[in-house]
């Protein structure tokens, strides 16, 4: 075998495990095309629209900027690839009071609206599919979900409970300024003195309502549900 007929094969192997693993599934995600719903399958017709609410693009910037994805994942992964379902909270809630179980695994639509998936790294921390579900059925109870994320961006261990978490502060997704007239409305219970004030930026306000939005756990069509045999109802 000559040399030339080594490094063109050599290319070709990996060229066509970089296409195929690489190019090819990134063209088919960044254009996902519309799922038809089924009266027999689904319980309804029309178009399988995901719903996202929150500053999704701006605060996955942020998310990305800072690094969340090192440490967090956002994937729920299928059964044949290590059961996440069985956790209460990462794929959904396992008694939602108004829809029973909604735990499933992660599908590309999940993503939608977002420039890029973010699958995340490692698990240093808990996933975050479902953050803003968790935010608000066990970690603020009767409280201000924002006000409990903003605590944590600031400092994850303001919290007694959570004394030996390993997310690092982040004070500069806030600025503290002089007190001057009435205080602002978006100053923080913690971190404030005197005649200084502690407020989130613009980033940590994206960051938060993209935290927020993270609540995949709304119903699929029948093509994209995993696990069928956890189905408690169609899209109705």
């Amino acid at each position: 075998m000559s040399f030339r007929t080594f490094i063109l094969g050599l290319t070709a192997s990996f060229g066509i495990a970089w296409l195929a693993i690489i190019v090819v599934p990134f063209f088919k995600m960044r254009n996902l095309a519309p799922i038809q719903l089924s009266e027999a399958t689904d319980g309804t017709t029309g178009i399988f629209f995901p719903k996202r609410t929150g500053r999704v693009a701006d605060g996955a910037r942020v998310y990305a900027e800072n690094g969340c994805y090192l440490c967090h994942t956002q994937l729920v992964r299928p059964t044949y690839a290590g059961n996440d379902l069985y956790r209460s909270d990462w794929g959904g809630l396992k008694a939602d009071p108004d829809r029973g179980d909604t735990r499933r695994e992660t599908n590309a639509y999940d993503f939608f609206g977002e420039k890029f998936a973010q699958l995340g790294v490692s698990r240093m921390g808990p996933d975050l599919s479902n953050l803003g579900r968790r935010a608000e059925s066990e970690y603020a109870v009767g409280k201000n979900p924002s006000d409990w994320l903003f605590a944590h961006l600031y400092n994850p261990r303001l919290d007694p409970q959570r004394w030996q978490s390993t997310c690092p502060p982040h004070p500069f997704l806030f600025s503290k300024r002089k007190v001057t007239g009435n205080p602002s409305d978006d100053v923080m219970p913690f971190g404030s003195h005197g005649d200084k004030e502690l407020v989130p930026t613009p980033e940590a306000k994206a960051l938060v309502s993209y935290l927020l939005s993270l609540k995949k756990d709304q119903a699929v069509p029948a093509v994209l549900n995993f696990s069928p045999a956890k189905a408690k109802g169609s899209l109705k």
